[in-house]
C-alpha cells in the first residue's frame, strides 16, 4: 500500500480535490509501480506537454542566442534610469554619471542573480513533484518542466557570466522561501507558491525587462525564458480551475492567507536596502540613508502608480492570483493598496507576457521547423494562445 501524503502524513494541510493533483510520500517509490496507476493518466496536461517541443530552445546553441554580443557596463546602462528604483528618489542627487551607470548594472546584476536562484529552486521543486506526482500525465509534465527550468538557469548562468563574471548571492528572504517551498511535501504550498506566485512574477519581471532593456541579449534571453514559462504558469492555473471552487471555507482561507504572506515578503525583498548594502557603499551611500530616501518617495500615491503600469512585476502576479480565486473580499484591501483590482478583472484572462512568449515561439518554430537545415524534429501541437 503507497504512503499517500494525505491528512496521516502530512497533516491537514495536505488538500487534494482533484486526482490529477493526487501525491504521495517522496520516498514512496513503489507507489509509481502500482499496476492499475499506469492506466490512470490525466488528459488535464495534455496540450502543455504536446507544446513542448514548439518553444524548445537551446542556451548552449547560437543559433537560438549568443552570449558572446559585447556590453560595456562601464559606459552603458543595461535599463533605462528609470527602471531604478533606488535613482527615482533623492539618492539620484548623490551620484554622478559614472555612479549612476555602475548603481544601474549593479542593480541588473542582483536582479539578474535574484531570478537565476529562482530558477534554480524552480528546477529543483520540478524535480521534487516527480517524486511525488501520482498521476502519470501529472508527473510528465512535472518532468518536463523541469528540463525547461534547467536551461533557464543555464541560460541566465551564461548571461551573468557574460555579463559579470559570477552572480551575487541569493537574498535572506527569496532563499528563505525557496527553501521552504522545495522541501514541503505539501503540494498546494509547493503549485501555489511557485507555479502561482514565483511563476506570475517572474512573467511581470520578464515581460519588463523585455520591453525596456537597451541589451539585445537580454532581451532575447527573456523572451526565450518566457516562451517556456507561459506553459509553466498554466499548470498552476489548471490546478486553481480544479481545486479552488470546490474547496471547503476554511481550505480556501487557509491557501488565500499563505499566498498573501508570499506576497508580502516578496514585495518587502523586492527593494530591501539592506540585501545590497554592498553595493551602495561602492557609490559612497549608506544603505539605512538609501532605506530612507525610499521610503520618502515612495508614497502609496506613487506605488500605486507604479504598480499599475501594464508591465508591473507585481501587478501580474496579483492578477494571476485574482484570477485563481485566490482574491476575496477578505484580503483584496491589501492588493488594492498596490493596484486596481477591478480593473485587473475586467482584462480579461490575458497576461502581459502571453504576447511576448508567442512571438517567441514564432522564432522558435522558424528556428526548428521541418524542412529546415539543421531542423530538430517535426512540428505540431498545440500554441501558447490556447
Amino acid at each position: 500500500m503507497s504512503k499517500s501524503v494525505g491528512a496521516e502524513s502530512a497533516g491537514k494541510n495536505q488538500i487534494t480535490i482533484d486526482p490529477a493533483y493526487d501525491a504521495v510520500a517522496p520516498d514512496d517509490f513503489p507507489a509509481m509501480m502500482e499496476v492499475d496507476r499506469y492506466g490512470k493518466r490525466s488528459t488535464a496536461f495534455d496540450k502543455i506537454i504536446s507544446a513542448t517541443h514548439d518553444h524548445f530552445w537551446d542556451p548552449l546553441d547560437t543559433k537560438y542566442i549568443d552570449f558572446s554580443q559585447p556590453w560595456d557596463l562601464e559606459k552603458e546602462m543595461l535599463i533605462p534610469e528609470d527602471m531604478n528604483l533606488e535613482l527615482r528618489t533623492a539618492v539620484s542627487d548623490k551620484l554622478d554619471e559614472g555612479q549612476k551607470i555602475y548603481l544601474v548594472n549593479e542593480s541588473v546584476r542582483w536582479t539578474m542573480s535574484s531570478i537565476l536562484h529562482g530558477e534554480q529552486g524552480a528546477l529543483n521543486l520540478s524535480a521534487s513533484l516527480c517524486h511525488i506526482m501520482k498521476d502519470p500525465g501529472a508527473q510528465e509534465y512535472a518532468a518536463n518542466q523541469t528540463r525547461e527550468e534547467a536551461r533557464h538557469v543555464t541560460g541566465f548562468s551564461r548571461y551573468i557570466q557574460a555579463r559579470w563574471g559570477k552572480p551575487a548571492p541569493c537574498g535572506a528572504v527569496l532563499e528563505e522561501l525557496l527553501v521552504e517551498l522545495v522541501g514541503t511535501p505539501v503540494v498546494w504550498k509547493k503549485l501555489v507558491g511557485m507555479q502561482m506566485v514565483l511563476e506570475g512574477l517572474a512573467m511581470g519581471t520578464f515581460a519588463a525587462f523585455y520591453a525596456r532593456t537597451h541589451d539585445p541579449l537580454l532581451k532575447r534571453l527573456m523572451q526565450l525564458v518566457m516562451t517556456d514559462e507561459a506553459f509553466h504558469h498554466k499548470f498552476g492555473k489548471i490546478w486553481a480551475d480544479r481545486t479552488v471552487p470546490n474547496l471547503p471555507p476554511e481550505e480556501r482561507d487557509m491557501i488565500e492567507d499563505w499566498a498573501l504572506e508570499v506576497f508580502l515578503r516578496l514585495l518587502n525583498n523586492s527593494s530591501g536596502p539592506e540585501q545590497k548594502k554592498h553595493l551602495y557603499e561602492k557609490v559612497g551611500l549608506d544603505w539605512r540613508w538609501v532605506q530612507g530616501a525610499l521610503m520618502e518617495a515612495m508614497t502609496d500615491t506613487r506605488m500605486r502608480k507604479e504598480m499599475r503600469s501594464g508591465t508591473s512585476i507585481f501587478r501580474t502576479l496579483i492578477k494571476t492570483l485574482l484570477k485563481a480565486g485566490i482574491i476575496t473580499e477578505r484580503t483584496a484591501p491589501k492588493y488594492a493598496a498596490y493596484v486596481d483590482l477591478e480593473e485587473l478583472y475586467a482584462e480579461g484572462d490575458r497576461m502581459v507576457g502571453d504576447a511576448i512568449a508567442e512571438e517567441g515561439i514564432k522564432y522558435l518554430k522558424e528556428i526548428n521547423g521541418a524542412g529546415g537545415d539543421g531542423s530538430l524534429f517535426a512540428l505540431g501541437g498545440t500554441s501558447a494562445a490556447e
